[in-house]
């Protein structure tokens, strides 16, 4: 059984994740497709201020999406929330300190959030890859704490009120 799965799952590799694959793809895309207005709609992004958290919370700013920012470093977030209010000319960018290493900061975080606003889109986006085994407070190892029950905790929180949503979404980044 395994054997037959791994083949099948090999010649949809050679179809869908090569050249020729992107090539197939490439001609049903429509550029107009990502012409989407996001105005009235709540994007939390984690790890959003560098990297692709970044650029996705450029983009969602650029679209009229309201944009909170929830990052570890608070002088890093707010050098990335100046530059995207700046680039996109959209006010409604906001940041929040969280370190979704800590449990505890990761539910109050979102248990006060969920009081303020509205979310419709969560986007787990935050990670870390400390080579030495590092212990948070809590006994828990830090990439664990960060990359797995940050996101768990987060997204758990959040679900209520991703569920008031009309269209609600969750992306995890991986």
């Amino acid at each position: 059984m395994s054997i037959y799965r791994n083949a099948v799952w090999f010649v949809k590799g050679l179809q869908e994740y090569t050249k020729s694959g992107y090539e197939a793809a490439a001609k049903h895309f429509s550029p107009s497709d990502l012409e989407v207005n996001l105005a009235g709609r709540s994007f939390v992004i984690t790890g959003a201020n560098s990297g692709i958290g970044r650029a996705a919370a450029m983009e969602i700013a650029n679209r009229g999406g309201s944009v909170h920012l929830v990052c570890r470093n608070r002088e890093r977030a707010e050098a990335a929330r100046d530059d995207i209010i700046q680039q996109s000319k959209n006010q409604d960018v906001h940041v929040h300190i969280v370190d979704l290493s800590s449990p505890r900061q990761v539910w109050e975080f979102a248990a006060e959030f969920t009081q303020k606003h509205n979310v419709d889109v969560l986007v787990n986006n935050a990670g870390c890859m400390v080579n030495q085994r590092e212990l948070i407070e809590d006994g828990l190892e830090k990439n664990f704490a960060t990359n797995t029950l940050g996101t768990y905790i987060l997204t758990t929180a959040l679900i209520p009120a991703l569920k008031k949503s009309a269209d609600p979404r969750v992306v995890t980044v991986s």
